[in-house]
């Protein structure tokens, strides 16, 4: 009997050695390169996504332009996105005078296209890189991607490189990123690209023995490495030759200079003045709108107005865990979004200043109008 349990356990040893260097071989495929960003997993099959954060809201984007949940495998997807690849791949040619501008720690695209032209090349350009878009809307020039995790930050030791093929569910890095593209026309057959990320963390909720009982997701502070890492992969697909694309994202940034100041004259009378003109009072606004928790619904830079939904993390409370969050049936954004005008007016040559108006067009001079006030001019002044 002890000689057949030594036999069975010699088996047993020999089938484990067998497929653990099978599965090493095919591990061998995922190993990561030393690129600092990886969203391929973002796509995985569509359905109930547990991989983001319930929210850090954004308001109902219109349907007619979100990559829909189903039941759709990953491989019609791909198909889909390499399809739509192919229809422009004969017509991609570089474009002439691209060049990054850059402001302090502020970084974006300029590209003599017109932005009809631009817009479904980029919009290929994230699905290429793994993102599903919730947000796809050509009249604004507006496009943001799913929650999605950057898996070049997980570890690539001897057990992750030897397994990670097979057991690449198991690890998480327990941070997600979504971007935003906003694409502005500056002047006739010039466009203005803007990229900005917001960032999550899954933070433990622990009891008083300081055991672990929960996890919640919090923001995590905006990173402009990861911004610049885009506009240089943006510049590639756009036809720039990757040394090229790397020179100019890595130029040093430049000093920063004073840019905003709240000006206080009530209770909650308030309003932001800067020492600039007007485009770059417009570009900086834009820019804070985007990493903060506002979604532009729609602008007008003749009339020098932003259309915003903004949802006051406060209000939405933490007293449902995360999955009843998540699949919760009642809309919580639509109930707490409020919709304001953020509107930008020039005072001279190198002055502007920026008024919060509530959604007819009156002055927001509640406590809510101080706060975004607030929070725009921390944006601005970073």
């Amino acid at each position: 009997m002890t000689n057949l349990i030594q036999t069975l356990r010699q088996h047993c040893a020999t089938l484990l050695i067998l497929s653990l260097t099978s599965i090493a071989l095919v591990g061998c495929k995922s190993v990561a390169t030393n690129d600092t960003v990886d969203y391929k997993s973002a796509g995985a099959v569509r359905g109930p996504n547990l991989s983001y954060p319930p929210d850090l809201i954004t308001a109902q984007a219109d349907r007619r332009y979100i990559v829909q949940d189903g039941s759709a495998t990953m491989s019609e997807y791909n198909a889909a996105v390499k399809k739509s690849v192919q229809t422009r791949k004969n017509v991609m040619t570089g474009i002439p005078g691209m060049r990054i501008e850059r402001d302090g720690e502020r970084r974006w695209l300029v590209v003599d296209k017109p932005a009809p032209e631009l817009y479904p090349q980029i919009k290929d350009f994230w699905q290429e890189n793994g993102f599903l878009l919730t947000i796809d809307s050509p009249s604004t020039g507006i496009m943001e991607t799913d929650w999605a995790e950057n898996r070049a930050k997980i570890p690539q030791d001897f057990i992750r490189q030897a397994l990670g093929g097979a057991l690449d569910s198991i690890y998480d890095t327990g941070e997600r990123d979504r971007y935003k593209t906003r694409l502005e026309v500056s002047k006739p057959n010039q466009t203005e690209i803007f990229i900005t990320q917001r960032g999550a963390i899954e933070k433990c909720v622990s009891d008083n023995s300081g055991a672990c009982n929960s996890t919640i997701w919090t923001s995590r502070p905006n990173d402009p490495e990861l911004e610049a890492a885009f506009l240089a992969r943006l510049m590639e697909r756009l036809g720039m030759t990757q040394e090229m694309a790397k020179a100019q994202v890595a130029v040093p940034l430049g000093a920063k200079t004073p840019k905003a100041k709240l000006v206080q004259e009530g209770v909650n009378t308030a309003h932001i003045e800067m020492a600039a003109g007007f485009d770059r009072a417009w570009r900086d606004t834009g820019l804070a709108l985007d990493r903060s928790n506002f979604t532009v619904e729609d602008r007008n830079r003749a009339n020098g107005v932003y259309y915003v939904r903004y949802v006051n993390p406060k209000d939405l409370g933490d007293t449902k865990g995360f999955f009843s969050n998540l699949f919760s049936s009642k809309d919580d954004s639509s109930l707490k979004a409020k919709k304001y005008l953020v509107v930008v007016k020039s005072t001279g040559d190198n002055s502007s200043s920026i008024y919060v108006q509530d959604a007819d067009g009156k002055p927001e001079n509640t406590a809510a109008g101080l706060q975004l006030l607030t929070l725009l001019t921390e944006q601005m002044s970073r």
